[in-house]
């Protein structure tokens, strides 16, 4: 990794905020920790592991260990400002201890990714403001973009694809919704701007901002397309295939909550689109430049004799690493701790800094995603949309796809396809695509849905097996992976506790949180167990008779009602073997319950799957708890489509 170099040669590294790259099988307290931050090169890390995390309950991590918040959200907590305050502290460190070190800083925030958390008075900074809807404001930002120079005046604005619906027809009761959507965004930007302010304002404080090179990458592979036509008020629900929940009428209920830390909030598709202005197409559609295309800011005062100027050069992340090793002087290495290393394909970009006019240097780039395909070359683009957020899982073959040809040395915005004028020229892209993507690994293209969520068919470890699982005292933040699924199924969840002199109060164990989850606790005494579905109801049984003092095994099984995903079913509730009590749980999730939301051993560590217990620890003793999932229990999961069941994954992983 760059940080692995640096490291080596001399710099203090830090990263503060997203670790996407960690695969999904090793997110548990036992690792193995080599792909994790503190395994590649950053001698320290403070955020989290994953694709995303709720911005006011999030799943921290140190190092490898999981840690709580230093407040609550009620306090006035939020991840990307507990991140810049960790990294302004690092920074004051190193700058004291070792301060002739050069260091290397990685701020990744969580934002402006789902969910779109924000505090509230940042977002009533913006009411009102996109009251005009999407079509308005994409119009505004080309006609912006154009005047600023970002664009070139002769460049023509793409239309919108067939699927995304113009803002005159959607249903004015819902578009207070939707407004509301856009508005929380933007303050989630502009609370993020601010965040990465303060961190480059310690850098001056300090004295280093003159010989630091900062790189500010804008966005996210385009502005995200999951949120649904409607956008969502709970992504879990749409990411499992339940968004017919999220009726208008529905959505409407829940708008004073929106952005809050009782939401879990995406934006609208429509919002996407118009964010990825001039583009067609938002993240996920690989193929075009609105799914890859993002702004790159670059700072370096002793280095850049350039102020305030524009670069159109075509470069690609992977020119990232390549340019800071250029400008450190270090050379790519041939070997890191003696592991022979492959030689970086990217491009430095420095001979662009003090060069506007300078000849481009990245001449050809393959993309590819979910079958989504694109390549460039001197300026050209062959392209083709296999999967987009408007259609159903495609059905057709990889060699049925419609390939679209743009050149965009005069037509920058990609919206005049010349494939029918131009078929040798696609034909030539066409085969360009192919060796490259030989080249780089990519073949063979995989079209497959439901194989690719599962781990075993996948061919992915997994750390869960078996249909039994014991979980000891003091181990907590586990993710869906690893634990037992116990979604659409009948299952049982027993626990051995120990019940001081008075009684106790709290948690034994919770999965989930807020946006959907389950757990068993003691409240005034009494066993209670409740279920959280999508943070929209909640069903709760309460035991018969309190703890005794003592030693107790205490038990909950769930008779799922079966024929079916998503379904009811029967909670029984025992102490010792006897029954305690039991009731109803109307529906369930079909799916995760949310993509960070852990599973924890007397406490509930993320946000609360209840409102009914205040304290979440457990005033006796958790010994261990198990969870089983009964020889002969129906299982549903088979009836989950393959898209849901892809869907699911790819926002988890």
């Amino acid at each position: 990794t760059i940080a692995e170099i640096l490291r080596l040669n001399g710099y203090s590294t830090a990263q503060f905020g997203k670790c996407h790259e960690v695969p999904s099988w090793e997110w548990n307290p036992m690792g193995p920790f080599d792909r994790w931050p503190t395994g590649s090169g950053f001698e320290h890390f403070y955020g989290f592991v994953g694709g995303e995390t709720n911005q006011f309950y999030p799943s921290l991590i140190e190092g490898t260990s999981s840690v709580k918040p230093g407040k609550t959200p009620e306090q006035g907590y939020h991840f990307t400002e507990d991140i810049a305050e960790k990294a302004l502290r690092w920074l004051s460190e190193q700058r004291s201890l070792m301060p002739d070190k050069p260091f290397f800083l990685y701020f990744a925030p969580g934002a402006t990714h789902a969910p779109i958390h924000v505090p509230k008075d940042w977002i009533d900074r913006y009411r009102g403001e996109f009251d005009k809807g999407w079509d308005m404001v994409r119009e505004e930002t080309f006609a912006r973009q154009k005047n600023m120079g970002i664009i070139p005046p002769d460049c023509d604005l793409t239309p919108r694809p067939r699927g995304i619906p113009a803002w005159r027809d959607m249903p004015d009761g819902l578009k207070p919704v939707l407004t509301r959507q856009m508005e929380i965004y933007a303050a989630f930007l502009e609370h993020t701007d601010f965040q990465i302010g303060r961190v480059v304002d310690a850098i001056e404080k300090l004295g280093a901002l003159d010989d630091t090179l900062i790189f500010v990458i804008t966005g996210d592979n385009g502005a995200s397309g999951e949120g649904s036509l409607n956008g969502t008020w709970n992504e879990s629900i749409t990411m499992t295939g339940m968004a017919g929940i999220e009726t208008p009428e529905f959505l409407r209920k829940q708008l004073p909550t929106f952005g809050t830390p009782e939401s879990y909030p995406q934006y609208s598709l429509g919002w996407a689109h118009a964010m990825d202005t001039p583009y067609q197409w938002t993240k996920r559609v690989a193929s075009h430049w609105g799914g890859t295309r993002n702004g790159l800011i670059v700072h370096w005062p002793r280095g850049i004799m350039a102020r305030g100027e524009l670069r159109h050069q075509f470069h690609h992340v992977i020119d990232v690493a390549p340019t800071f090793l250029e400008v450190s002087r270090i050379p790519q290495p041939i070997k890191v701790n003696g592991i022979d290393q492959q030689p970086m394909e990217g491009i430095g970009m420095a001979y662009t800094f003090d060069n506007a006019g300078a000849p481009e240097r990245h001449k050809t780039q393959y993309f590819e995603m979910l079958g989504n395909r694109g390549i460039y070359h001197d300026g050209w683009t062959a392209v083709t949309a296999h999967n987009t957020p408007v259609a159903d899982w495609p059905k057709r073959g990889f060699d049925e796809d419609i390939w679209e040809l743009y050149d965009t040395n005069t037509d920058w915005t990609q919206a005049h396809d010349l494939a029918h004028k131009r078929p040798e020229r696609l034909r030539e892209l066409k085969r360009l695509f192919l060796i490259e993507a030989a080249r780089y690994n990519v073949l063979p293209l995989d079209g497959r849905t439901a194989e690719r969520a599962d781990p075993d068919l996948a061919g992915r470890p997994t750390p869960v097996k078996g249909r039994r699982q014991r979980l000891y005292r003091g181990i907590g933040r586990l993710n869906a992976f690893s634990v037992i699924n116990i979604k659409n199924k009948s299952h049982r969840v027993t626990a051995e506790v120990i019940v001081p002199k008075g009684g106790c109060e709290g948690v034994i164990v919770a999965q989930g949180g807020f946006t959907g989850g389950w757990t068993i606790y003691v409240k005034a005494g009494r066993l209670k167990y409740c279920y959280n579905f999508y943070g929209i109801d909640l069903f709760t049984v309460e035991g018969t008779e309190e703890l005794p003092e003592g030693k107790h095994i205490v038990r909950m099984d769930f008779d799922y009602d079966g024929k079916g995903t998503a379904k009811g079913g029967t909670v029984h509730l025992f102490i010792d073997g006897r029954p305690a009590g039991d009731g109803r749980v109307g529906r369930t999730q079909p799916l995760p319950f949310a993509s960070d939301e852990p599973l924890d051993i007397g406490t509930d560590g993320g946000s609360p799957v209840t409102r009914d217990y205040t304290e979440h620890d457990f005033s006796g003793e958790v010994n261990w708890v198990e969870i089983e999932i009964p020889e002969g229990a129906p299982d549903s999961d088979a009836k989950i489509s393959d898209r849901d069941r892809l869907q699911a994954a790819l926002v988890r992983e």
